[in-house]
């Protein structure tokens, strides 16, 4: 299968059932402190909390009877996980999701509580896919990509119609940003519409992957560290095929945030729209309150989850 506006159009009809059309929000605050016309993307507004179930719906859904009855697997920082679990679920199939220790408690509470076998080992996400690709090996399971997979990221370009759709004036996003796969489907679908959209990705300042990829011209591997914005950690693969090449295609900027940044934006979002997102949601907040330009654009700023431990919330107050 190869990325394209069709495909990206087929993945919204057949995901329709299972994902929300989420809301796209004015933020005055934002608006007024940055100059701009801040719009929210609410995709912490989803079932399952993130932006994930709509690959993961759009690739479990394309499987033929015979895979299904076999059963999926995954390996996951959290919200792909809990994706690919809800969708298996709804489908009573069987759900396996490999995990590192670094993955947050709720998160692992959550995977639970939705059916998934849940399998934590090693110390970041690359251990939790060696492991899967075994279990894909001895079982013959399907292995459901968090990323880099053209249904993965045509699930998650939809998120791009819907942006056209409620603010057609859109001449700025701001995405979060760590295997691609939710960059790329949205960067493609607007600027395949629209090609002078500015794309901007936003990664916490330590082990941002796709950042240093971006600027070394290839995929690199680096170690992991502990940051509010768990859900962009992860490496990019070790055969990566589509996001890297991809993001690095349609982005117009990648910019990195530092954990007090990341920890404003987390409350920014308590403080003036009462919600309650995870530090890799805030990001992109994180970098609208940094800046102070003055433009007068229309910007929408993705908020990708709210799957956040109770702990890290209680830490920042």
């Amino acid at each position: 299968m190869s990325i394209t506006l069709r495909e990206i159009w087929k993945a919204k009809k057949r995901i329709d059932p299972i994902i929300e059309r989420t809301p796209l929000i004015y933020s005055e605050a934002l608006s007024l402190k940055t100059g701009n016309h801040i719009h929210l993307k609410l995709e912490n507004y989803q079932p399952t909390g993130a932006f994930k179930l709509r690959g993961a719906a759009n690739k479990i859904l394309s499987l033929s009877d015979e895979e299904k009855a076999k059963g999926v697997a995954t390996f996951s920082t959290g919200n792909h996980g809990i994706a690919v679990s809800y969708v298996a679920k709804q489908l009573g199939i069987r759900a396996v999701v490999f995990i590192s220790n670094r993955v947050p408690k709720e998160k692992v509470n959550r995977l639970k509580r939705l059916g998934a076998e849940v399998v934590i080992v090693g110390e970041n996400q690359d251990d939790a896919e060696a492991e899967c690709y075994e279990l894909e090996r001895k079982e013959g399971v399907t292995v459901i990509k968090p990323f880099d997979d053209p249904y993965v990221i045509s699930g998650q370009g939809t998120i791009g119609l819907e942006i056209m759709e409620q603010c057609p004036e859109v001449e700025e996003v701001i995405i979060p940003l760590s295997g691609g796969g939710l960059l790329s489907g949205i960067a493609y679908t607007l600027k395949e519409m629209v090609p002078e959209i500015i794309i901007q990705g936003v990664s916490m300042e330590g082990s941002a992957v796709m950042n240093e990829s971006l600027k070394q011209g290839a995929p690199v591997v680096m170690k992991e560290s502990a940051t509010l914005a768990d859900s962009l950690l992860g490496g990019l693969g070790p055969n990566n095929d589509y996001t890297f090449t991809l993001t690095r295609d349609y982005i117009d900027e990648s910019v990195l945030v530092s954990e007090e940044l990341i920890k404003k934006g987390m409350v920014f979002m308590m403080e003036y729209h009462k919600m309650i997102v995870e530090g890799a949601a805030a990001v992109g907040v994180s970098h609208a309150l940094n800046q102070d330009d003055q433009r007068g654009r229309h910007i929408v700023i993705l908020i990708s989850g709210n799957n956040v431990d109770h702990q890290a919330i209680c830490d920042l107050l």
